[in-house]
């Protein structure tokens, strides 16, 4: 469990960490380049590292669904639109509506048992998280907006 939790705070530094440098590769070369770039680096740390760790096991495709194939297309997305919002909305308020609609999916996802996942039932307690998270956002947002009227306000 404490392995567990280590490595999803680890994923979301680095989550975090990679859109802040994927927005600065964008600022200079444009959306579809940095994504090119980006996912095209991580392709190849991907494989030399598979092969590393998992040798020619690396390869071996077990009977997967179709649509399971297009993950990388799907990376695309997340990519390009992550980069633009971070470019409209900034980090912190980007990155914190992704992690939201993000938990706000895959609860829904969870719920309904589809894309290969056990359904799992539904409890109040799990909306309210969401919902909580939603009110956190917004309170965020809100007090920043507080913050720049007052200061303008000084000058």
């Amino acid at each position: 469990m404490m392995q567990g939790l280590f490595l999803a705070l680890l994923a979301g530094s680095l989550v975090s960490m990679q859109t802040i440098f994927n927005s600065k590769v964008n600022q200079r070369v444009g959306s579809w380049a940095a994504t090119a770039f980006v996912l095209g680096l991580g392709c190849v740390a991907s494989l030399l590292i598979g092969l590393l760790f998992e040798g020619k096991h690396l390869f071996d495709l077990q009977k997967m669904k179709l649509w399971y194939w297009f993950s990388g297309v799907i990376g695309v997305g997340v990519v390009t639109c992550l980069m633009q919002g971070i470019k409209r909305l900034g980090p912190t308020y980007a990155i914190s509506i992704v992690l939201t609609a993000q938990l706000g999916f895959a609860l829904f996802w969870d719920l309904l048992g589809w894309l290969g996942l056990e359904q799992v039932p539904f409890r109040f307690q799990q909306l309210i998280g969401v919902l909580v998270i939603i009110g956190g956002i917004v309170v965020f947002k809100a007090g920043g907006r507080r913050e720049r009227q007052q200061s303008s306000k000084l000058m």
